[in-house]
């Protein structure tokens, strides 16, 4: 098997499905990957794109799209099927409607006429299924990329993965794509800003329907940008045309169709049930889970997920104030990052932790500004960046170990590629993963050279292993056990 990186959440679609809305008929899949509307059209960042990127943080280039992710030899991804919310978009500002909308576009790399359906669908189970039906339609499709011919295969267990695998040769090989959906809205609810839409009838039908999909979600992020009327959610939005759209349901708790939204997600009845990644929820919110999974559910085991995330180094939700690993100085304190007592807890319940491979969630301003170059050096920015990834890799391998767990089982990558996000400089998209992989061997190394000693004996695995646990072995195993 080729151990390349397994990510457990990115978008390949949003870029080529916004897109698609510029042609007709709209939202095609186009085998032809030299057409923006196809999800093998291949983009990677030109030299004004990257300099657009490190001035302003957008990122308008693809970075997972499916020959982007052939090139880098990742034969196993977590796609995240995500309803674009409508509340990115402002009636009027400025006097002028279309500015948010030009805003929204450059962020996302979608087009205007996506924009113009956002405005005007009033269904986010329409949009979600949509989605979901402009990757069916290139399903198995042959296309041949630097001589080799590679197709994508939704998948519905980890059974098919390993047979995509073993059926893949040199010149013919399966890129195996696991569904995930990010956000309950995506079940019709959080319609309107300002008032409750959400019928519950409504809603647990469409849950029925995603279960008994041909290819049902591994997971689905319960909590999004926006509240969705389902549960609480943290602060993600720092755009202040933006922002003030994020403040109803902020730092609440789950609803009372949250409570049964979670219930028919976690019904196990023919095998059916869906995970719960627990990125974006409010710390209420996640509080109450927590709680859920030590009572409701104490008997089953249901593994705690953070598909894309990053620690913020505080002790704990109860004492959120409070540091204790050296690394937390580097880490941003938002709550939407997670607590130490937090990651103890995914940890124990078999879980995982994807970082998320974006600088405004992974570091801090401080550690930022200590990782930039000003000489054009490669070398030395992929040393200076991987900084921002082992530190915290490294935290979480100590906190792990001081409290007799295994050090280096829990974190993988789930770098929110394609979503709108500001990528680690250099780590620009999955061709990139392979570059940087080196420079954390070397921190991994340098790291075991002083603090070996201090590991539990468990925890004393070489700096290959560990960096291979976080790009490939962790998510693979955390698959083998759940992804059933």
């Amino acid at each position: 098997m080729n151990k390349s990186y397994i990510d457990i959440h990115c978008h390949p679609s949003l870029k080529p499905y916004g897109k698609s809305f510029k042609y007709e008929p709209t939202k095609q899949n186009n085998l032809n990957s030299g057409r923006k509307n196809s999800i093998w059209h291949y983009s990677p960042p030109n030299f004004l794109e990257r300099q657009f990127n490190k001035i302003l943080t957008l990122t308008k280039f693809t970075q997972t799209d499916l020959t982007a992710l052939a090139k880098a030899e990742c034969n196993i991804v977590v796609i995240s099927l995500y309803p674009f919310e409508k509340h990115f978009l402002k009636d009027q500002m400025l006097g002028v409607k279309f500015i948010p909308d030009l805003l929204v576009n450059l962020a996302a790399g979608v087009s205007h006429k996506r924009i113009d359906n956002l405005r005007s669908h009033n269904s986010y189970f329409q949009d979600l299924n949509d989605e979901y039906d402009y990757y069916k339609q290139l399903h198995n499709f042959a296309q041949v990329i630097d001589g080799i011919t590679f197709t994508y295969r939704l998948v519905n267990n980890y059974t098919e993965i390993s047979t995509n695998i073993s059926t893949s040769t040199a010149t013919r090989k399966i890129i195996s794509l696991v569904p995930s959906i990010e956000g309950g809205h995506a079940f019709e609810t959080g319609l309107k800003k300002d008032e409750n839409t959400a019928d519950e009838t409504t809603v647990l039908h469409n849950l029925e329907t995603v279960k008994n999909w041909e290819h049902k979600p591994f997971f689905l992020t319960l909590a999004h940008h926006f509240y969705n009327e389902i549960c609480g959610h943290a602060r993600s939005i720092s755009i202040g045309l933006i922002k003030e759209n994020q403040n109803r349901g902020l730092d609440t708790d789950i609803t009372d169709l949250g409570l049964k939204v979670i219930d028919k997600l976690l019904d196990n009845t023919e095998g059916k049930r869906i995970l719960i990644d627990v990125k974006h929820m409010s710390r209420a919110s996640r509080t109450t889970y927590y709680t859920l999974l030590e009572t409701t559910y104490q008997h089953e085991n249901i593994p705690i997920i953070v598909s894309h995330g990053a620690a913020n180094g505080k002790r704990s939700i109860a004492e959120p104030t409070i540091a204790d690993g050296e690394q937390s100085q580097y880490f941003r304190e938002d709550d939407i990052n997670f607590y130490d007592d937090e990651i103890i807890r995914i940890a124990k319940s078999n879980g995982i932790f994807g970082l998320q491979l974006d600088e405004r969630r992974i570091a801090n301003q401080k550690a930022i500004n200590a990782s930039r170059i000003y000489w054009p050096s490669k070398k030395r920015r992929y040393k200076n960046k991987s900084d921002l990834i082992w530190r915290q890799i490294r935290h979480i391998g100590e906190l792990l170990n001081k409290n007799g767990l295994p050090a280096w089982e829990t974190v993988a990558i789930g770098s929110d590629f394609d979503g709108i996000v500001n990528p680690i400089k250099g780590l620009w998209t999955a061709e990139n993963v392979k570059d940087i992989k080196p420079y954390l061997i070397e921190k991994a190394n340098d790291y075991l050279n002083e603090h070996k000693s201090q590991l539990l004996q468990q925890n004393q695995i070489s700096a290959e292993n560990i960096i291979d646990r976080v790009l490939f072995i962790n998510a693979d195993t955390f698959l083998k056990q759940n992804f059933k």
